[in-house]
């Protein structure tokens, strides 16, 4: 019972019956699912309609369905359809587009950081999430460099999955060990191969057992053809050698024959597949535009890049009929043909392009002989007379110079406006005539430069200008005297030149002018380069700027090595700006490092004359004097000084500086007193306190150097002499006492404090050595010097770990000392050394303390050029630091030459270092005052390391 009301209380007999009747007609399948009624083509007549909506509503009004409202899933503030009924007029339009602007300017205003952001994300996405391709982009690339060769040696996959193996290898057993049944006929025949005869046949007893029969009965003698071939292949190489010097492309060089083989090239098949295709393009351009001359060159040299030459010659020939006006095209045939068939082919060319100065000039390098190219060219000069170039290959072929100017006479007449034939003629002319000749070139071209230039250098080179009024034994003023009127002579036509060039509207700029300065300096006219200088360089420059662009320029022109330029400018500048010191002693400076020493004196001694308080020019002028060996003149100098400067501190001082060096002690210590009453500065009384000290009167030094602190108790050396000589003298505890007054009156001394520390250390009391430099590392931080001579101390009491933790430290507080760094790459290992001085280099790599320091590592490994070239980096870097002339000598003391040596010295003695830890120490030692720079490094190599 519990199936009454399903399918199954129905019997089986009837229950399926309904699939034997007709639908109603009104059945839709699915209909009670919702589903609406449809037709196909396969139901039988015509398509019937679906269910209305109100018999739809109906069926789900009896179901007891609810009724869907279409309205329900409608936005309330959809406004579409609001104003569907209206008119779409052009304010509607209007106010779209202004609204659509509107968004899209919100939009703009965003977008880039918007796009920025994505950018940023995606690329974040591709580095979480890469794909499988980007992951072997590299690999791919690095597929590109393989060779065939690489690619062949590349194994052959094999199977690397269980299924089918067994089947697999037997498979391959097969194939590699694979067996065919042998034929009948292949046995037989190996069976008879090698059975004896003893009978012939029928047909060779007719014919003659086994000669071949011939039509006339003859034999045939192989023998006789194989030399007959041989000779014949003689005969041919013969002629072909013979023929080689001829050009011809046939032509064979036995000797060299197998190895043009070797040379030749051989052209991969993606080569041929490129030629071909690019041949196809340009056969379809030729033929497209026989006129196109480009096309027909190409479509040769292409032939000329695949060797085949013939081809060329053929494309060529035929694209000179098709355009006989291009001169390329001929030029392209004639190098492409053998120097007999390039003068017919040219020949043709002047016949079509006689205008062509290419074409002749071809021509011209065709001949072999030096007449044949006169004789071609001259007939080019009747078709072209107005070529320059033509001219000018005509003129270098003429060997006689009267011929060149007959020449050249014609050119100018002929071309009145070239600017080249005029100054060639001009130089091939004597003095007098060629000044004709200028005069001339500048009434035809009155806006040439080069003309002016040319005369200037001619009015310098002129023999009566030069040595018609100097003879060889008058002396060297008259030579000067001679040599300024020239100068003078120059100036004047550069001016006039400027002037005219400023007439005709052909100025050039001052730049430009400088450049034609220099290049008449490197072409040996020095007075004209000077007087170019001297007459354009106010050119385009404000007056308030002029000494600062002039001083820069007179500095490039020393870097270049244009030093006459550099000369001239300072010539300006002296006559422009006589009362500027700086201007002189830049002078003075340039005279002494490429010029003469009376070149130097002269100057200094006008500047002086112009700047009489200008301390600084008096000196240098002295100094000269005195280190060329006139005393005496620089005593006159210093007098004239101290006219001018009566109370100037450094001429006092230099004065008895010059004194005490010739050993008039007494004269210098009058001076120093007289100083101390005029100038009365702490220097004056300092070195008068020094000078009393080298010569053994500490009583006195003592006496002077407490009046001096009395009256100057911030000055610092007053306090460090004091304690030298008390030293000296073996009284510790006035030096100790000495030492600490004058660190109360100048804590921020640094060499005070190390003073006083190494007089502790000396006195055996390294404990207060120690506290003295901290307390000093206290009034001055983070200075180097400081931490220097404290690990220092650590090292000379045999305390290597608290010097190496002293050093890092430092490290701490001086990242970039080159003092600490040299110290800090010896302080590790000898494998660690190496990797420490990298890191040197790059904090401190500039200073010569760590060029040195790097310099040793190669010396301790004996690379002797490795370590020369770093010892010359450190003095590259500063050639005032003393101490690495000093490692340097030392350095070739042990490796290098006697003349290694001297060149060292030689080099140190012309930059007079004065700097450095250990330098400083020598040349300030009592016994070594007065020695030469030569003695001085040598004292420095032995007590560096």
């Amino acid at each position: 019972m519990s199936h009454v009301g399903t399918v199954r209380h129905i019997p089986k007999e009837t229950r399926y019956n309904f699939l034997q009747m007709a639908a109603p007609a009104s059945y839709v399948a699915g209909l009670g699912r919702g589903a609406s009624g449809f037709t196909t083509r396969s139901d039988i007549g015509p398509a019937r309609e679906g269910p209305s909506a109100e018999t739809i509503a109906e069926a789900q009004a009896k179901r007891g369905e609810e009724i869907p409202d279409p309205e329900q899933f409608q936005d309330p503030d959809d406004e579409r359809n609001l104003f569907a009924g209206t008119v779409y007029e052009a304010d509607d339009e209007e106010a779209d587009r202004i609204w659509d602007s509107v968004d899209e300017r919100m939009d703009a205003r965003r977008r880039a950081r918007r796009e920025a952001a994505e950018e940023v994300a995606a690329a974040k996405e591709r580095a979480l999430n890469p794909k499988l391709q980007t992951q072997f982009a590299d690999l791919k690339r690095g597929l590109s460099a393989l060779k065939d060769t690489d690619w062949e040696s590349i194994p052959d996959a094999g199977n690397m999955t269980c299924k089918r193996r067994k089947h697999n290898m037997r498979l391959e057993e097969n194939m590699n060990g694979k067996t065919y049944a042998v034929s009948d006929s292949v046995l037989a025949g190996a069976a008879l191969q090698g059975q004896m005869v003893n009978e012939l046949d029928p047909a060779q007893q007719e014919n003659g057992g086994f000669d071949t029969p011939a039509g006339d009965g003859t034999i045939t003698d192989f023998v006789s053809i194989g030399n007959a071939r041989d000779r014949v292949l003689s005969l041919r190489l013969d002629q072909a050698s013979k023929d080689a010097a001829n050009g011809s492309s046939t032509s064979v060089d036995p000797r060299g024959y197998m190895t043009a083989l070797n040379s030749q090239v051989l052209q991969t098949d993606a080569q041929i597949g490129d030629i071909k295709q690019a041949r196809q393009l340009l056969q379809n351009l030729i033929q497209s535009n026989p006129k196109h001359a480009p096309g027909w060159i190409a479509a040769a040299s292409l032939e000329v890049h695949a060797k085949k030459m013939v081809a060329a010659r053929k494309i060529i020939a035929e694209g000179c009929e098709k355009c006989p006006k291009n001169e390329d095209i001929w030029f392209h045939a004639a190098e492409l043909n053998t120097p007999e068939n390039a003068k017919r082919i040219l020949a043709k060319a002047v016949e079509h392009v006689p205008q062509s100065v290419k074409i002749w000039m071809k021509a011209a390098s065709l001949e072999s002989d030096v007449n044949g190219k006169k004789r071609v060219l001259r007939k080019a000069l009747e078709y072209i007379p107005n070529s320059v170039r033509l001219w000018k290959e005509t003129v270098n072929l003429e060997d006689d110079p009267e011929d060149a100017r007959i020449l050249l006479s014609r050119a100018v007449e002929v071309i009145p406006t070239s600017v080249e034939l005029w100054l060639t003629l001009a130089r091939l002319e004597t003095p007098e005539k060629a000044k004709q000749v200028l005069n001339s070139a500048r009434a035809k071209i009155p806006t040439s430069h080069e003309i002016w230039i040319a005369a200037g250098r001619l009015a310098e080179q002129s023999p009566d200008a030069v040595a018609a009024d100097v003879k060889v034994e008058e002396d060297d003023a008259a030579r000067d005297e001679a040599r300024r009127k020239l100068a003078a002579q120059v100036d004047k036509v550069m001016k006039f030149a400027v002037n005219s060039l400023r007439k005709h509207q052909a100025i050039l700029s001052r730049e430009q002018w400088l450049q034609e300065a220099e290049k008449c300096e490197q072409d040996g006219s020095p007075l004209t380069a000077q007087a170019i200088v001297k007459a354009t360089i106010h050119l385009d420059v404000e007056e308030e700027d002029r000494r600062a662009v002039w001083l820069e320029d007179a500095e490039r022109a020393e870097k270049g090595g244009f030093y006459e330029v550099a000369r001239a400018v300072f010539v300006v500048l002296i006559e422009t700006f006589p009362t500027f010191p700086a201007v002189w002693r830049r002078a003075a400076e340039f005279e002494k490092a490429h010029g003469s020493s009376q070149a130097m004196q002269d100057v200094l001694r006008k500047g002086a004359e112009h700047c009489p308080h200008a301390e600084v020019l008096w000196l240098m002028a002295a100094k000269e004097l005195w280190v060329s060996g006139d005393v005496v003149g620089a005593q006159q100098v210093l007098a004239e000084a101290f006219k001018q400067n009566e109370d100037s501190e450094s001429i006092f001082l230099a004065a008895a500086k010059i004194a005490a060096e010739t050993n008039e002690t007494e004269a210098a210590m009058q001076i120093l007193q007289k100083a101390r009453t005029q100038a009365n500065t702490e220097r004056v009384w300092m070195k008068s306190a020094v000078l009393e000290r080298q010569l053994g009167r500490l009583d006195d030094a003592l006496r002077t150097l407490e009046q001096a602190i009395a009256k100057f108790p911030s000055y610092d050396k007053l306090h460090m002499i004091r304690g030298q000589v008390l030293d000296e003298q073996g009284d510790v505890k006035a030096a100790r006492a000495a030492y600490a007054q004058g660190v109360r009156s100048c804590p921020k001394s640094v060499p005070l404090w190390i003073l006083s520390s190494r007089l502790e250390e000396k006195a055996g009391v390294t404990i207060k050595a120690r506290g003295l430099l901290e307390k000093a590392r206290l009034y001055n931080p983070k200075n180097d010097e400081l931490w220097v001579e404290a690990i220092r101390v650590e090292e000379r009491a045999g305390g290597t770990q608290q010097a190496k933790a002293l050093l890092a430290r430092a490290m701490q507080e001086c990242p970039t000392s080159p003092f600490l760094w040299s110290m800090a790459i010896f302080m590790e290992n000898p494998q660690q050394r190496k990797g420490r001085s990298v890191d040197a280099l790059k904090k401190a790599g500039e200073h010569p303390a760590v060029i040195v320091a790097v310099a040793r590592l190669f010396w301790a490994e004996r690379k002797v050029e490795k370590t020369r070239q770093w010892m010359q980096n450190a003095i590259t870097a500063d050639q005032d630091w003393g101490d690495a002339w000093g490692w340097w000598l030392k350095f070739e003391r042990e490796y290098g030459e006697l003349e290694r040596q001297e060149a060292v010295i030689a080099a140190c003695e012309q930059a007079a270092p004065h700097h450095g830890p250990v330098w400083q120490t020598v040349s300030k030692d009592l016994g070594n005052v007065g020695k030469p720079v030569r003695d001085i490094l040598q004292q420095v190599a032995d007590r560096v390391q």
